[in-house]
């Protein structure tokens, strides 16, 4: 993949050499189960305690407030499901999500409406962010739950998070929000922010794929999702996996040491992207009127198809998607992109750029060029 120019980081980064290496040991020599009662077990046990610790602390949180998962949709639909179930012991049955959640969310709240719960699925602006006004006339007294995540997986756009915790808290409503994009490009403080629940997943700092957290607050009542075990204090089943927490912990700290200086590069791509792109017609950047992170770019391409533009641009060497990785095999358009207002024919003319830390400047102009000249080749054989 020497030559290839992969510009698709919001699906998925590539693990970090530095962090690899701190894992391999717990795959070989150091390979117990975190569980056993016998010497092998406890080291592996140390490690965990260790990289919970690690999580804990760069997040403001208390160690015992830190789960780990398989990932970021594990941890959705644990707070989600859990937190729901939880709360209608409470009598309050009634949650809210926004239009634009990843699917891990809406899948979850979907499976909820089935088992009686209502549901309202808040609507953004055309920029893509959550109206305060309409947060808070959705609230009810039976409202448990809001569930609405800190940067959007396709477009960027950054979401009143802080705000959003402040008008949960005086209605006596959880608040679960799902950080897994936010988390690469800002630190995330569990307390400033005012979240009851977050989540993170590892393979989007350059950790490893099949990891995450999520952060419930002391205090908070959540059901388990997966029983069969003991782990995570009760409420996790099944074997820890050792190596993959060792290397969320070891790329997160890496992340927040480093997340200024990325975040300066990254940007400058982004910038130098748009450039070279500038003298292209019939180009729209969604959710631009808005505050976003740098590395995601949503683009639309006026009177090109996305699919055959992602298809062209792959052939031609670089890697990047129409949406959401998870939703990659659909042909229908973006739930994301309809719900800030795009007919179906514009939300197909729009793709996703994602850039990381380790693209170049050569990488960024070399794309841009094959993007203006497949374009126009699109429209043309139109």
């Amino acid at each position: 993949m020497s030559n290839r120019i992969y510009l698709d980081h919001a699906a998925t980064t590539p693990l970090d050499e530095n962090v690899l290496q701190k894992m391999l040991p717990y795959f070989t020599e150091l390979f117990g189960n975190a569980d056993s009662p016998h010497a092998v077990g406890r080291k592996a046990m140390i490690a965990i305690d260790s990289a919970r610790d690690t999580v804990a602390a760069l997040l403001n949180a208390k160690p015992n407030e830190i789960y780990f998962t398989s990932g970021g949709t594990e941890a959705d639909n644990w707070a989600l499901y859990g937190g729901a179930h939880a709360q209608k012991e409470q009598g309050k049955d009634h949650i809210i999500v926004s239009a634009i959640e990843h699917h891990a969310v809406l899948a979850t709240a979907e499976k909820l409406e089935k088992e009686g719960f209502s549901v309202t699925y808040l609507p953004v602006n055309a920029g893509g962010r959550v109206e305060l006004n309409l947060l808070k006339e959705a609230i009810t007294d039976k409202t448990g739950l809001i569930a609405i995540m800190a940067v959007n997986n396709e477009t960027g756009v950054i979401q009143p998070v802080v705000e959003i915790a402040k008008i949960a808290k005086e209605r006596g409503v959880l608040f679960f929000c799902d950080g897994v994009q936010a988390a690469p490009y800002g630190k995330m403080d569990v307390k400033a922010l005012g979240v009851d629940m977050l989540s993170l997943s590892s393979h989007k700092f350059y950790g490893p794929k099949g990891c995450g957290v999520l952060y419930i607050r002391g205090g908070v009542k959540v059901k388990g999702l997966i029983v069969g075990g003991e782990q995570e204090r009760g409420l996790r089943g099944g074997t820890t996996n050792v190596p993959a927490i060792v290397g969320l912990a070891a790329a997160y700290e890496q992340n927040v040491a480093t997340v200024s200086a990325s975040n300066e590069k990254i940007a400058r791509m982004n910038e130098l992207f748009l450039q070279k792109l500038s003298d292209l017609e019939g180009v729209e950047i969604n959710g631009e009127q808005e505050e976003r992170i740098p590395s995601v770019l949503n683009v639309r391409f006026c009177g090109v198809n996305n699919a055959d533009f992602v298809y062209n641009m792959d052939l031609a060497g670089v890697s990047l998607a129409a949406g959401s990785a998870c939703a990659s095999a659909s042909i229908k358009p973006s739930h994301v992109l309809l719900a800030m207002g795009k007919t179906d024919e514009e939300a197909k003319e729009c793709v996703r750029f994602s850039f990381g830390k380790n693209n170049t400047e050569e990488e960024i102009r070399r794309a841009a060029a094959l993007t203006k000249e497949i374009v126009t080749r699109l429209r043309q054989s139109k």
